[in-house]
């Protein structure tokens, strides 16, 4: 019987398209994102902006990966809500000046329904630091990334 192994390393392929100068229609898979501004900076409004995009992933990734994590070791997990508050410098944007950090604070909230032990929830914790792919990067960029989990006991 031949095992097998799952790559550790992938390449991920997303074509985008400047459908105009604020709007961006990006393809995955067989998906495709619109990117876009407001209409207040000339876009049509048909999605999030650039930066809400950014977000918008940290989000998906933290629910996504918290959950696997949980699954791992055991935890019970049920509504979970993850709502973010980003202070954005946008001196950049406005091509006032270069800004090393162009998100100097993230604030994520995390509501869930959980089952499990303290240490189980714990670990969940500081697993989901160390295996959230996006939170590292933004981590590494100089963003004070916080999470404040409110937890109800299932």
């Amino acid at each position: 019987m031949v095992t097998v192994k799952p790559k550790t390393v992938v390449t991920m392929k997303l074509a985008g398209k400047g459908v105009n100068h604020a709007r961006s229609d990006i393809t995955v898979r067989d998906l495709t994102l619109v990117i876009d501004e407001p209409p207040e900076r000339g876009g049509t409004n048909q999605g999030p902006t650039p930066t809400e995009t950014l977000i918008s992933a940290l989000i998906g990734c933290t629910n996504v990966v918290a959950n696997r994590i949980a699954e791992h070791i055991g935890l019970t997990v049920e509504d979970m809500t993850v709502d973010a508050a980003a202070d954005f410098d946008r001196r950049g944007v406005m091509m006032q000046e270069a800004v090393r950090v162009p998100f100097p604070k993230i604030d994520l909230t995390i509501n869930a329904k959980i089952g499990g032990s303290d240490d189980q929830i714990a670990q969940l914790k500081e697993d989901l630091a160390k295996f959230c792919p996006l939170s590292m990067v933004i981590r590494e960029a100089g963003t004070e990334l916080n999470e404040t989990w409110n937890i109800t006991r299932i």
